[in-house]
C-alpha cells in the first residue's frame, strides 16, 4: 500500500488516509439522499431504487478509479445543480422529454468531455487560466461550500418582503439574508455547537478534526430531537436491486429530440465545475507545488471525470462529478488516492448502511463544510488586490460563486472580465497584458452561454 500511494513521498500514513477518506465520505453522504429528491419518482421521474443504486454504485467506482489511476484525494458523485436541471428539463417539457432521454444527452455530453480531454484542449485551461483567477478560483468555492454549509444547517435563513411572489424568481431587492434564531431551529442550534466544537478541535490542531466533530454532533443531536434514530428500528439492511435504470438511457431518443442545448449546458457547466473543483482541491492539497507534475495529475484527473459522467449515465443518474467536499478530507490530512479509494469504498458499503447514513442530520455535516471555507480562503493572499486588472476578475470569480449558487457562474464571470480588460490595457495602456488563445475561446462560449442560454 505505501509503495502503491506513495504515502511517504506525499507525507501521509495510511491511518490519516482512511479518517480523511470516512471525512470525505461524511461531508457527501447527503447526495445520496438528496439525489433522490430530484431524479426519484418526485422529481424527474427514475425510480427511487434505481436512483439510490446509481448513485451509490457511480459515485463508489468513479472515485475508486481516481484515487487508484490517478492517486488524489479527490472523490466524485452526482452533482448537484446538475441534477437539478436534469429534472427541470425531464418536467418542463409536459412528457416530450423522458428521463431516459435526458440521460442520453449525459451520456453524450461524457463523451464530448472524453474527446475534449484526450485532445487535451481540457487540460490546456491549466496554463491558459491566470493564476489571480487559479487562487480566486479556489477562494470561490470556499466560499460556495461555506454557504452550502450554512443552507444545509438552517443557520442562515431567507426574509421575503410582503406582497413577493414567491412561486417565481425572486428579485434582489425582495428578499434578505438572515442569521436563523438558534433557539427556535433545533437543527440551527445544533450546527452552531457542532461548529464552535469543530473550530476548537482546529485550534488544538487534533487530526480528524472534521470526522471527529462530525460523530459528536450527530450524537449530541440525539437528546436535542435533530438525529432521527426511530428508522433504524425497522430499517432493511439488504439492498433492493429492483427497478434499477442501469443501461435505460436513451441516445437515440436525445438526438432525435435534439437536445443539443441540453447536452451544451450539461458540457458547459461540468467544464468549469470540473476545472475548479480540481484545481482548488489540488492546490489545497499541495499537488500543485510541482507545476509540470501537477497539471499532467489534473490531466488524469479529468479523464476519469470525463468517463464518469457517460458511467453515471449508464447507471441511471445525472452526471457524476469532482466534488467540492473533497476537500473535507484533504484537511483531514487526505493526500493520495487512498482517501479516495476509501470513500469509494464507503459509497459502495453505503447499499447495505443505507439506514444509518441517513441518521446523520445535515446540521452534523454542515459545520464541516463552514470549516472548510474557513480554510480554502488562505489563497485570496495570493492574489495582486493593488492591481485592479487582476483584484476585479479575480473579485468577480470569488463573489458570484456564493452569491449565485454556481461554480461556474463565478468562473465565467472572471473570464470573460479578464479578456474584456486585458483588450483595453493592450490598445490604451503601454502595459501588455497576456491573453491565451484558449482564453477567447472560452470568453465566447461565456457570451453565448448567458445570451442563448441564461445562467442555467
Amino acid at each position: 500500500m505505501e509503495r502503491f500511494f506513495k504515502l511517504k513521498e506525499h507525507g501521509t500514513n495510511v491511518r490519516t488516509e482512511i479518517i480523511a477518506g470516512l471525512t470525505t465520505f461524511m461531508a457527501m453522504a447527503y447526495i445520496l439522499f438528496v439525489n433522490g429528491l430530484f431524479l426519484g419518482e418526485g422529481g424527474a421521474g427514475i425510480p427511487n431504487e434505481g436512483v439510490f443504486f446509481a448513485t451509490a454504485v457511480g459515485a463508489g467506482l468513479v472515485t475508486i478509479v481516481m484515487g487508484l489511476f490517478v492517486n488524489i484525494p479527490i472523490a466524485l458523485a452526482p452533482g448537484m445543480g446538475l441534477n437539478a436541471y436534469f429534472m427541470t428539463v425531464v418536467l418542463s417539457s409536459n412528457g416530450a422529454i423522458t428521463w431516459q432521454a435526458a440521460l442520453g444527452a449525459v451520456f453524450i455530453s461524457g463523451i464530448v468531455f472524453i474527446i475534449l480531454t484526450v485532445t487535451k484542449v481540457r487540460q490546456m485551461l491549466m496554463t491558459a487560466v491566470p493564476q489571480n483567477l487559479k487562487s480566486a478560483i479556489t477562494v470561490g468555492i470556499g466560499l460556495f461550500i461555506a454557504i452550502v454549509g450554512f443552507k444545509l444547517s438552517n443557520l442562515i435563513s431567507i426574509s421575503v418582503n410582503a406582497g413577493t411572489d414567491a412561486t417565481k424568481p425572486v428579485g434582489g431587492a425582495n428578499f434578505n439574508l438572515m442569521l436563523s434564531d438558534f433557539f427556535t431551529h433545533k437543527d440551527a442550534l445544533l450546527a452552531l455547537i457542532g461548529l464552535l466544537f469543530i473550530a476548537v478541535l482546529m485550534v488544538l490542531r487534533v487530526k480528524g478534526a472534521l470526522l471527529i466533530g462530525i460523530v459528536v454532533t450527530t450524537l449530541i443531536g440525539i437528546p436535542m430531537g435533530v438525529t432521527d434514530l426511530s428508522g433504524l428500528a425497522h430499517a432493511n439492511w439488504i439492498p433492493s436491486f429492483t427497478n434499477l435504470a442501469v443501461g435505460q438511457l436513451d441516445i437515440k431518443g436525445a438526438l432525435h429530440i435534439g437536445l443539443f442545448d441540453i447536452v451544451f449546458i450539461f458540457t458547459f457547466v461540468e467544464l468549469f465545475d470540473t476545472f475548479g473543483t480540481l484545481v482548488g482541491t489540488a492546490t489545497r492539497a499541495g499537488l500543485m507545488k510541482n507545476k509540470e507534475k501537477g497539471e499532467k495529475t489534473i490531466g488524469k484527473a479529468m479523464l476519469v471525470d470525463a468517463v464518469g459522467v457517460s458511467a453515471g449515465a449508464v447507471l441511471g443518474t445525472s452526471t457524476v462529478t469532482a466534488f467540492v467536499e473533497s476537500t473535507a478530507g484533504v484537511e483531514a490530512g487526505g493526500r493520495t488516492g487512498l482517501t479516495a479509494v476509501t470513500t469509494g469504498v464507503l459509497f459502495i458499503l453505503s447499499l447495505f448502511i443505507a439506514p444509518l447514513a441517513l441518521v446523520v442530520p445535515s446540521a452534523a455535516t454542515a459545520p464541516a463544510l463552514i470549516v472548510v471555507g474557513v480554510l480554502m480562503m488562505s489563497q485570496v493572499r495570493n492574489i495582486e488586490w493593488d492591481d485592479f486588472f487582476e483584484a476585479f476578475p479575480a473579485f468577480l470569480t470569488i463573489i458570484l460563486m456564493p452569491f449565485t449558487g454556481g461554480i461556474a457562474n463565478g468562473i465565467s464571470a472572471g473570464i470573460l472580465s479578464y479578456v474584456i480588460l486585458a483588450v483595453f490595457a493592450n490598445v490604451v495602456m503601454k502595459r501588455k497584458a497576456k491573453i491565451h488563445w484558449l482564453m477567447w475561446v472560452l470568453a465566447v462560449i461565456v457570451i453565448i452561454r448567458f445570451v442563448f442560454l441564461g445562467t442555467e
